[in-house]
């Protein structure tokens, strides 16, 4: 799942921890209490029964604001296009519900993957071949109408449309896993054409697969496995403008890029939904924020604050939160990892890639663009992220990548370039002053290195641009970005959706035959050996091949207000646990 932050991504994408590795000389590391953490396992509970159990002091009423500095947030809600943290976090939690969800585990206080929209997580044939959920009869729809299972077989089968919806999930895992991956392509693309892949009978949903897919539980939690209206009332792309809820919450109004309000769902019962709650009167998220003023209002306890959250924290500003906040900023971890993708049709000597690993102006680049050395980031030496079950531990050049000009200059040397030969061409995000920031950082810092950087200033999210292979200024680019969160976890979720060829976000077009047969066959293998053979694939391709550069593995930082009651982060998809936040009357 993509972060959708785009200074994180090209900006600040290779950040690392200063006083883990030393940058390029900058000696302005504020001082911290806290260190990266490692994301905690996520459980099961099958079991688990509606209503979800009050958050001890919860009270309703009120709205919460919640601010997203330089994060411009969804262009379209409909659940079948869902695949970022923050777009999914928020309408998983408050709008959009599916066949299974994830809710805090009482005893541990961590993420565990509970029964939605199903009675439980389904069950399956002996070969995960074949899986029917059974849904509760008791959801409903903003307008009041029952959520049917032909419904939810909709919203499966829209999930197969990988050409309506590019940048959705389904374009990897349905299309990888369901009956009739790559041929069929969905309702819109396929118009008429009848697809067996999802059935009804009764309250039964049967899913059949191409190959077997132990981890239809877990994907079952997105939202593209969740209800869409029949026919014409989900017509793409008019629908993610206009959806329909069945969460608590439901869109008061939703202007891309600015701004997303919701109200409550007055069909919404808390009896049928074994892990939301409906305490707020109302929340407005506020995208594309300018994280200084952000900052100077969460700071200020003041009446605009106090009911308010922040997604994030300018570093400059970490001593003094650190301090004053308490429990109030909170550190979240998840298995998230950050990259930078040199294209692998333009960039084709490993040497040269290993060279923009070393002229990264790490330390600098990660001042200049707020992050907080080893408590939001630490390097990162892998694709899959701390804690996820089968990682190596390896390093792609023998060494942790650091900012070292001259390692970079004789590695393109090397390659038969002089200093200022090697031009590398990339976008940044404009309207955030952070992004720009870092841009001026990221060229002084690479020119030392060996490499001239053309930047071009974009006013849209540059994942608009990378994803679409039609976009002019795409086509112009050798170095891009992503950063990956686990859709759940497994290396499943980290190396098939970044390096397999013509997966949605290979932003750096890599393509190997023998690695995408390898992770084609792993998915074959025993259980108890796929977390290993991920691991040592992982390890393949970042010594073997270094197509990507894993640049940091993160932890996100989050500011409450004072009135904001149970101050938590979702540690399963790196945000704040909009589901159990209240405030205080």
């Amino acid at each position: 799942m993509r972060r959708s932050k785009p200074l994180a991504v090209v900006a600040g994408a290779a950040l690392f921890a200063l006083a883990a590795c030393g940058g390029s000389g900058g000696s302005d590391n504020p001082s911290s209490s806290k260190s990266y953490t490692q994301a905690p396992e996520v459980g099961k509970d099958a079991g688990r029964q509606a209503p979800a159990a009050d958050v001890e002091g919860a009270t309703a009423g009120g709205t919460i604001t919640v601010y997203l500095p330089g994060d411009p947030g969804p262009d379209s809600m409909d659940p079948t296009d869902g695949w970022s943290v923050t777009g999914n976090s928020i309408q998983q939690a408050l709008t959009s519900r599916s066949l299974t969800q994830y809710a805090r585990d009482p005893k541990t206080g961590e993420m565990t993957l509970v029964p939605d929209l199903a009675t439980d997580l389904g069950s399956h044939n002996d070969d995960y071949t074949e899986w029917t959920f059974t849904l509760r009869d008791d959801a409903k729809w903003e307008d009041g109408s029952p959520i049917t299972p032909e419904e939810v077989a909709w919203g499966i089968q829209r999930s197969m449309d990988s050409d309506t919806f590019p940048a959705g999930p389904g374009t990897e895992y349905s299309q990888t896993y369901f009956l009739d991956a790559g041929k069929y392509k969905g309702p819109y693309t396929d118009k008429g054409k009848k697809w067996d892949g999802v059935s009804v009978d009764g309250q039964d949903i049967t899913i059949k697969m191409a190959k077997p897919f132990p981890d239809m539980d877990y994907w079952g939690a997105f939202m593209a496995m969740g209800p869409s209206p029949l026919g014409k009332a989900s017509q793409p792309p008019d629908y993610g403008q206009h959806i329909m809820s069945n969460g608590p919450y439901k869109v008061e109004s939703f202007r891309p890029n600015e701004e997303l309000v919701l109200v409550k769902n007055d069909q919404w019962d808390p009896n049928s939904d074994p892990a939301r709650h409906q305490y707020a009167d109302k929340w407005v998220f506020k995208f594309n924020q300018d994280q200084a003023k952000v900052d100077q209002i969460m700071l200020s306890d003041n009446t605009e604050s106090q009911t308010s959250l922040s997604t994030a924290l300018g570093s400059n500003n970490y001593d003094r939160a650190n301090t004053e906040l308490g429990d109030r900023l909170v550190q979240q971890s998840a298995q998230c990892t950050s990259f930078l993708s040199p294209d692998y049709t333009k960039i084709t000597d490993i040497n040269v890639r290993k060279a923009i690993a070393y002229a990264y102006p790490y330390e600098d680049m990660w001042l200049a663009t707020g992050e907080v050395p080893g408590v939001t980031r630490v390097p990162a030496n892998s694709i899959m992220p701390p804690g996820m079950a089968g990682k190596h531990e390896y390093f792609a050049d023998g060494e942790q990548f650091k900012y070292d000009p001259e390692k970079s200059k004789e590695l393109l040397k090397q390659a038969g370039y002089e200093p200022g030969e090697f031009k590398l061409t990339m976008v940044y995000y404009e309207p955030d002053p952070l992004a720009v920031a870092g841009q001026k950082v990221l060229v002084k810092g690479m020119a030392e290195a060996g490499f001239t950087v053309k930047g071009i200033p974009v006013q849209d999210s540059p994942y608009n641009i990378w994803l679409n292979p039609d976009d002019k200024i795409n086509k112009t680019l050798n170095l891009r970005g992503v950063n990956w969160c686990s859709d759940w976890p497994s290396g499943l979720t980290m190396l098939p959706p970044l390096v397999r060829t013509g997966a949605a976000y290979n932003t750096e077009q890599f393509s190997e035959k023998s690695v995408d047969d390898e992770m084609a066959a792993i998915t074959t293998k025993p259980l108890d050996q796929q977390a290993d053979a991920w691991g040592a694939l992982d390890e393949e391709i970042g010594t073997k091949y270094f197509p990507i550069i894993p640049t940091a593995f993160r932890n996100e930082l989050f500011v409450y207000g004072s009135k904001i009651g149970n101050p938590v982060g979702d540690g399963e998809i790196a945000a704040p646990d909009y589901k159990d936040l209240f405030v205080m009357q």
